[in-house]
């Protein structure tokens, strides 16, 4: 089956899908984004990725390119059209098409565009069994986080430092040497005492939907947690570490920089935790 995309208003041979080179999240970055897991050719946490995007819309001061639930039939039809039964929705507005210029355009529509992928379960789960190693790195990132903008050059920077260094994923550690999040992903750690922990959400760091919806699950199931920064040396020592995205899931982590964590292999919190969420995932919640 072709890949087909959704631009501006029409379905596309994703082969031929593009936007205007004067287009703002081209010229400018000014644009934000959302990436939600299909799993059983259902939209895992629709609502909190939505709730997400219209915040990061509002706080660019973006237009919503149409109303909530005929996005969520555009979405549909986007995975209907490419047969995604296990994968990803990738949604992207921009402030649209207007000349180049920095101050915002008067009267211009914003600009939506659409695609879908697959990807294996199996793949992601041959990952959580052996875990994955981590690097640390400066974050050298804007100061509003917060917002889930196009703009990630620095994130980028990040994970091919992680890629360069045989490491899944990179943890950015501020100018006071704590952790904020990695460069696609949420941080965790286990303290020796069997608590986990995770920072939490402001400016400096994406609100994780994965991240939420682990904690709502935390809860039920009586699982101590605790929300506060944690540091790159509590960090190297944890007990256990674990990473949250929403297509990681709940990933362990087995190596941060040169240390290993625990006795190199994934914790049993983690697993737990990963146990837990992927049951969320399949229950229809």
């Amino acid at each position: 089956m072709s890949r087909i995309a959704y631009v501006n208003g029409q379905y596309v041979p994703h082969g031929q899908a593009s936007v205007h080179v004067e287009d703002r999240g081209y010229q400018f970055a000014d644009g934000v984004y959302e990436v939600v897991t299909i799993v059983g050719s259902h939209m895992i946490d629709e609502e909190g990725h939505l709730d997400r995007l219209w915040r990061s819309l509002g706080e660019l001061k973006i237009d919503a390119p149409m109303k909530r639930d005929p996005l969520k039939m555009v979405m549909r039809e986007v995975i209907r059209q490419n047969g995604i039964e296990n994968g990803i929705i990738y949604l992207q507005v921009t402030r649209g098409v207007a000349p180049r210029d920095h101050p915002f355009p008067k009267h211009t529509a914003p600009a939506l565009v659409m695609t879908a992928k697959r990807l294996s379960l199996d793949a992601a789960d041959k990952k959580a069994e052996k875990g994955i190693n981590v690097i640390t790195v400066p974050d050298i990132r804007w100061a509003r986080r917060d917002i889930k903008s196009v703009s990630l050059l620095p994130n980028v920077l990040a994970k091919q430092e992680a890629t360069e260094n045989d490491a899944y994923e990179a943890f950015q550690v501020d100018d006071d040497g704590m952790v904020t999040e990695g460069s696609s992903t949420n941080a965790w750690i286990v303290t020796q005492e069997g608590k986990v922990v995770t920072r939490p959400t402001g400016n400096d760091i994406l609100a994780g939907i994965t991240r939420a919806s682990l904690i709502r699950e935390l809860e039920k199931n009586d699982v101590r947690f605790e929300l506060r920064p944690f540091s790159a040396d509590e960090l190297h020592s944890a007990r256990e570490v674990f990473l949250t995205s929403s297509t990681s899931y709940v990933l362990p982590v087995v190596k941060v920089d040169d240390h290993v964590i625990g006795n190199g292999q994934p914790g049993s919190i983690s697993n737990k935790l990963r146990d837990i969420y992927k049951d969320f995932m399949t229950s229809g919640h």
